[in-house]
């Protein structure tokens, strides 16, 4: 008796809708911590008695911290679940938010950032190792939605901070009150998690050897550090808006401060929107042609907005790379957590390391560029990265058993296209 291949997955029972309730609660707490941290950013300089300069190199240490934890985090969850490893890495960040605001003096406000980096780095690569499990056994694409989600928290952080310094709360209080209620929805959402996988593939090869297996485990494929390359590239293009995007429509459009903020605006307003909506184009047409066309989108709108001498034209070119970026990424943390089950932890983590470090790297090499030529015109490094993304998005076609691209005609109609998730994501590749 043979089954429709193409016939849609069944409907997801109360258990998964739970664990992607719980994943989405992970996401939007995440987002919402690291919210507060930054609408508390001038406070806590103030308190810690430090220059912007010094700030910026705590906030490097930051970075470092985050690196450290998505390293660390993504073996345990592999080795441990993601069941166990995202509500602990959840508890860490939510607890060291409140560091920060203690801090007095450049030393303990250095420690406590590096803390938190690593409690947010723990619990990135942890929930969505996790996401990545939730979409596989949903057999549809989700993951986009869990990134919109964080950015949600983000935003919703904006007001409720703003509230509190209104009523004249003190920046330990406030972050404190934070801390607790992310350690509360941590609590409350831990139990609705997958358990563990059980892998197959260990079991149905006796024969093998143990050596053989640990070995496969150890060894990262190719296809994963391509995939942390492009996720390099692009999370790169996403820094230099937030940290660019304001200082070019001010100092190369002269337009006043006020309306300069709406460049980031728009940008982070469509990153949003379309992280949204990605996952219904994923599931019609497939991955790669999320990234290649998303990509080529992304490369004209900062092509639009580097080029144009009209404020408004300006606007609508980062709204536009806003929307073609929004859904890039996480198709990379989903490939990467399909290449092999048994690793998705440690996979994942190369993608999202490799990411934040371009992340970080952003305001680092387009500074010293602006010595060199104008700011707008450095704008087309990104453009350049966007359009390596467009001819490098058949890397997410399905892998084959050592976790290269298959060479497989794509079946755009039920998302197969890339290494996503389906009702049994290794049914095109075993045979009887």
């Amino acid at each position: 008796m043979t089954t429709d291949s193409t016939a849609p997955p069944a409907p997801p029972d109360r258990r998964l809708r739970a664990a992607r309730l719980s994943t989405f609660g992970f996401f939007g707490l995440n987002g919402f911590a690291m919210g507060m941290w930054v609408v508390h950013i001038p406070s806590i300089e103030d308190r810690a008695g430090i220059s912007h300069a010094v700030l910026g190199w705590l906030l490097l240490c930051m970075g470092i911290g985050a690196f450290a934890g998505l390293q660390v985090s993504g073996p345990l969850s592999d080795r441990f679940g993601s069941r166990r490893t995202v509500p602990i890495a959840g508890v860490l960040c939510s607890a060291s938010l409140v560091l920060p605001g203690l801090a007095e003096g450049l030393w303990p406000l250095g420690a406590a950032l590096v803390v938190l980096g690593f409690g947010n780095g723990c619990l990135d690569v942890s929930m969505n190792t996790h996401a990545v499990q939730v979409e596989r056994d949903y057999g549809r694409p989700v993951m986009s939605a869990f990134h919109a989600v964080f950015s949600i928290g983000g935003v919703f952080a904006a007001p409720v901070g703003a509230r509190t310094i209104s009523w004249g709360w003190s920046v330990p209080l406030t972050l404190a009150c934070a801390a607790a209620f992310c350690v509360a929805a941590c609590l409350l959402a831990a139990p609705a998690l997958l358990p563990p996988e059980k892998h197959a593939s260990t079991e149905a090869a006796p024969g093998a050897g143990a050596g053989a297996v640990v070995v496969a485990k150890r060894r990262t494929p190719s296809r994963v550090w391509a995939l942390a390359l492009l996720s390099l590239m692009l999370m790169l293009s996403e820094g230099i808006a937030y940290d660019w995007s304001v200082l070019h429509v001010q100092d190369v459009l002269d337009a006043p401060a006020a309306t300069a903020a709406f460049a980031y605006g728009a940008f982070a307003t469509a990153m949003t929107v379309g992280r949204l909506t990605t996952d219904r184009i994923v599931a019609r047409f497939g991955p790669v042609f999320v990234v290649r066309y998303g990509a080529a989108v992304a490369a004209a709108g900062l092509t639009t907005a580097a080029l144009s001498s009209w404020i408004p034209l300006a606007m609508v070119g980062w709204t536009v790379f806003g929307i073609g970026l929004s859904g890039c990424v996480p198709q990379f943390f989903t490939a990467a957590g399909n290449v092999d089950k048994e690793a998705a932890g440690a996979n994942v983590s190369r993608v999202a390391g490799l990411g934040y470090l371009g992340m970080l790297a952003g305001p680092a090499v387009i500074g010293p560029m602006t010595d060199l030529v104008p700011l707008n015109l450095t704008f087309f490094l990104p453009v350049a990265f966007c359009v390596a993304a467009v001819f490098s998005a058949g890397i997410l076609r399905p892998a084959d058993r050592n976790g290269e691209p298959a060479g497989t005609p794509p079946d755009a109609h039920t998302g197969t296209e890339g290494a996503g998730p389906g009702p049994d994501a290794d049914s095109g590749r075993v045979t009887v």
